[in-house]
């Protein structure tokens, strides 16, 4: 991986993603998806991978143009974070969904577990092996992780929750090693229901978490957050489930602190990692200045040293207008200018 400059930029995973590809009103007047929503997409299905290219393309380019140091495909070809991995998968039905309550309470539709869970093929290399013939910059792909994909389906099959989610694990397992083989930098595993579910997440959820990462070498991020700011309106004042990430062999960790103004003292717990610093708040389309962003990672010098910090936003961008977003990427990358003057 080419060398990356103290304090680099990053988003966590997604990009807002065009009103020409997807009805965004659609899109942000519902809970995110977690079997298919075609209904979602504008362009006819013939096209449409052609016009999610396109859209990809477009997500790159905007993100090095921004000054971004690590750079994602944006997420532009999902419908959401996970059902885009989750439905991909043997042994789920996603004709005849289940049904499972979401982090707000609210019930889904889900995939229904029913026989073992297998990865027939690789899900994202190809969108990989897109990001890496389009930029010469180190780059990150993001799955979700099998903790929350057991928590985002009905399980008619395994004995238990646990054994779903390491059948899930073994899946993620395989993904994570075929991307690190196609190229990635950096593969991040999404699991917010970590935080949403902190005692089934201790119970079973770090177990399968380990399971998904057992014999990878590359380097691996975990997400963690408190749900998308356009759907989740209140933040808890703190993580519920963090410090168990401490004897995680991940080696970077993704959280947020702009939105709900986070303690930082959580992070004297997590010495030993970089941590993905959220630092853009995504309730508010509305760009934050430079100064701003950078009095905002400031805030975490005296717990960790700048070279284990990665400025990001709070959590995924999809739901910003796509001015909104790129301003917030520059003010970040702008931010990174100002600190590294600085140090």
């Amino acid at each position: 991986m080419t060398a990356l400059p103290v304090l680099p930029t990053s988003l966590v995973g997604s990009y807002a993603q065009p009103e020409w590809l997807i009805d965004r009103a659609k899109l942000a007047g519902r809970f995110p998806p977690r079997v298919r929503a075609k209904e979602l997409w504008r362009i006819e299905p013939e096209l449409l991978a052609e016009a999610q290219d396109d859209a990809t393309a477009l997500a790159i380019r905007a993100q090095e143009e921004a000054g971004l140091d690590i750079l994602t495909d944006g997420e532009i070809r999902r419908e959401s974070y996970s059902n885009h991995f989750a439905t991909a998968l043997d042994g789920v039905d996603i004709d005849n969904p289940g049904t499972a309550l979401d982090r707000s309470g609210h019930p889904n539709p889900v995939p229904r577990i029913v026989c073992d869970i297998s990865r027939p093929a690789p899900v994202q290399v190809r969108d990989l092996e897109f990001l890496r013939a389009r930029t010469d910059r180190p780059i990150k792909i993001t799955v979700p992780g099998p903790f929350t994909m057991s928590q985002q389906a009905q399980n008619d099959h395994y004995p238990d929750a646990e054994a779903a989610a390491h059948g899930y694990a073994a899946a993620v397992n395989a993904e994570i090693r075929d991307l690190f083989a196609a190229g990635a930098d950096i593969v991040q595993i999404d699991e917010p229901y970590l935080q949403a579910r902190p005692d089934a997440a201790r119970a079973y959820g770090l177990s399968a978490l380990n399971a998904a990462l057992d014999g990878v070498t590359g380097r691996t991020a975990v997400h963690l957050c408190f749900g998308y700011a356009a759907i989740i309106h209140e933040r808890p004042e703190g993580y519920s489930f963090l410090p168990e990430l401490a004897g995680c062999p991940v080696e970077q960790i993704s959280i947020e602190t702009a939105q709900s103004g986070l303690d930082l003292g959580v992070l004297s717990d997590l010495s030993d990692k970089t941590i993905i610093l959220g630092v853009i708040d995504l309730s508010d389309p509305a760009v934050e200045t430079p100064e701003v962003v950078a009095a905002r990672v400031r805030r975490a010098f005296d717990r960790l040293p700048p070279e284990q910090i990665v400025i990001a936003p709070d959590c995924g961008m999809k739901y910003l207008p796509r001015e909104s977003a790129f301003g917030k990427m520059r003010a970040m990358a702008q931010a990174a200018g100002i600190l590294r003057k600085e140090l």
